[in-house]
């Protein structure tokens, strides 16, 4: 692989477009669809399936006994996103050759040649290249990687949101050989936050398609006209004060997020503790570590969509962060006792 040519890739004439929504929102048949368009307009196209290139086991979070505490273990789909942002990365860094995934990377390195196989072509030839990244990316943060990789490379970008109403996403995932579990879909429909231009001002190449029945040929025609200004107009690496702010934003909430987990973290870890003490039966220190786990994202979910839509703000170092997560963590804990008062209780 990594000896064949590709196509050279003219950093103004690529575009990065994101495609997003609920699971069976009709995401990969759109892709496929622009896909058999892309040719006509004279693009290369192809798809960046994270379904396909990152393994299922990313995704689980495990909940083990090391012999003295339930402990809970971290997912892992975090880094593989990154890594697969990474391998568009090195394409365009390599691209007079197809750079291989590496092995390290953790995703489907089959899945990374079958997507980048779309783009070879004869050398010398630089017809714009799309990506279509096809995923869930239901935080803005998850967007806002790929914005800032077309921003480092003077990229197009643009998303397109695949509107569908939940039956729907849930009849079809149903009929799927493998579907995502309705609990899953149902989480996300609370998690997830559409593109919003008014909010996210880099945010602004953006449209909504209604996918709960056909996407329609005119519907095509408007995902073709977003690629085409967005190749037209590539992104600049310099930001204005707005968006400065708004990526401060970002970095504070993920800021306290990030050490509020690592407090409820601990919290949790006490509390497992003193159930044991109180000579808890071994099913029910299960059924705790999952309540315990589950309302424990639910906060952290909650917290950050506090920060993000709530809280006023200026810069980052404005914000004190410190009593912000004591503050949390002191929330965090009076749900906690009371999980914990009725388990003991109950045992």
């Amino acid at each position: 692989m990594a000896t064949e040519e590709a196509v050279s890739v003219s950093r103004a004439s690529a575009c990065l477009c994101v495609l997003c929504g609920l699971p069976a929102a009709g995401k990969s048949t759109l892709a496929r669809r622009i896909l058999s368009t892309a040719a006509q307009h004279g693009w290369r196209a192809t798809v960046v399936p994270y379904d396909d290139l990152i393994p299922e086991q990313a995704f689980r979070t495990k909940v083990v006994e090391d012999g003295v505490n339930l402990q809970e273990m971290h997912t892992e789909w975090k880094s593989h996103r990154q890594a697969v942002l990474y391998c568009i990365e090195q394409f365009l860094e390599k691209s007079e050759i197809l750079p291989e995934a590496p092995s390290s990377s953790g995703i489907s390195i089959a899945a990374w040649e079958q997507c980048t196989q779309a783009l070879m072509g004869p050398k010398g030839l630089k017809p714009p290249l799309v990506f279509l990244l096809d995923d869930n990316f239901y935080y803005p943060s998850m967007r806002y990687e790929v914005c800032q990789l077309a921003r480092k490379y003077s990229l197009g970008f643009c998303q397109v949101y695949l509107q569908c109403d939940l039956e729907s996403c849930i009849s079809r995932n149903q009929s799927r050989s493998q579907p995502v579990p309705t609990e899953v879909i149902l989480e996300m429909v609370k998690r997830l936050e559409s593109p919003n231009p008014q909010k996210n001002s880099w945010e602004i190449n953006s449209i909504t398609l209604n996918s709960t029945g056909t996407v329609s040929k005119s519907d095509i025609q408007r995902v073709m006209e977003l690629i085409s200004s967005a190749l037209s107009n590539p992104l600049s690496m310099g930001e204005d004060n707005k968006e400065q702010k708004e990526t401060d934003r970002l970095k504070c909430a993920n800021s306290v997020v990030h050490q509020a987990d690592q407090a409820c973290r601990r919290l949790i870890s006490e509390a497992m503790k003193t159930a044991r003490e109180n000579q808890v039966p071994p099913e029910r220190m299960r059924s705790l570590a999952a309540q315990l786990s589950e309302s424990k994202a639910t906060f952290l979910h909650n917290l950050r969509k506090h920060f993000l839509n709530d809280v006023p703000f200026i810069q980052e170092e404005e914000i004190d962060v410190e009593h912000a997560v004591k503050r949390a963590a002191e929330i965090f804990n009076d749900d906690l006792k009371e999980i914990l008062s009725r388990i003991i209780n109950d045992k």
